[in-house]
């Protein structure tokens, strides 16, 4: 492994974290963020960097983040295994648990007309057929059936029995729902009122 912090990759994502070891040979196991691990899996090589206190995936917070050469990887359940070049040994394996394992966004696999990776969903505006803003895209939940997109508002006044809390908006990311998701302007349209 190579330091390069000064010369890190402006695109980095973080796609997994590494668990553990697994076997005696150097391999290691990697869960990742995303069911859909093909991004992972094909990229040649991997950015390493231990976590800054308990924040796992901004790729801001974390530390002595080093590239390295993955050898092989594949599929283990749900989980990725794989083995670099110099992780000889299950005590080298071990020693990366608990990295945080990024990519370069440009080495992602393209996308099919109206499929869209999650984090470029993250932080765009949302409004309803309506024209009202129901706020920013907060984050993304999987609840098995399909995505759910957890809009938080940004400058709707708090209801007295909310206190100071935003409204938070979970809806259903199908095309029943979001009949529009606008990357180019970053507004994501949905038939969702403000009351529901």
């Amino acid at each position: 492994m190579a330091n390069i912090n000064s010369q890190l990759p402006t695109d980095l994502v973080s796609v997994g974290h590494i668990t553990g070891a697994y076997g005696v040979q150097g391999w290691v196991r990697v869960h990742p963020y995303s069911a859909d691990a093909s991004a992972l899996l094909h990229a040649k090589t991997w950015w390493l960097g231990k976590p800054e206190g308990n924040v796992r995936s901004r790729s801001d917070a974390l530390i002595d983040v080093n590239d390295i050469e993955k050898l092989e990887a594949k599929r283990h359940g749900e989980d990725i295994v794989a083995r670099f070049v110099g992780v000889v040994g299950r005590d080298a394996a071990e020693a990366l648990k608990g990295s945080v394992v990024q990519i370069r966004r440009s080495h992602f696999p393209a996308l099919d007309d109206g499929e869209f990776y999650w984090l470029d969903l993250i932080g765009l505006t949302v409004e309803n057929l309506q024209g009202e803003s129901l706020g920013v895209v907060e984050d993304l939940i999987d609840n098995g059936a399909h995505p759910i997109l957890r809009v938080v508002s940004v400058n709707q006044a708090p209801q007295e029995s909310d206190g100071d809390k935003a409204r938070e908006y979970l809806i259903p990311f199908v095309e029943q729902f979001v009949p529009n998701v606008d990357q180019q302007s970053k507004k994501i349209t949905v038939d969702w009122g403000l009351d529901y």
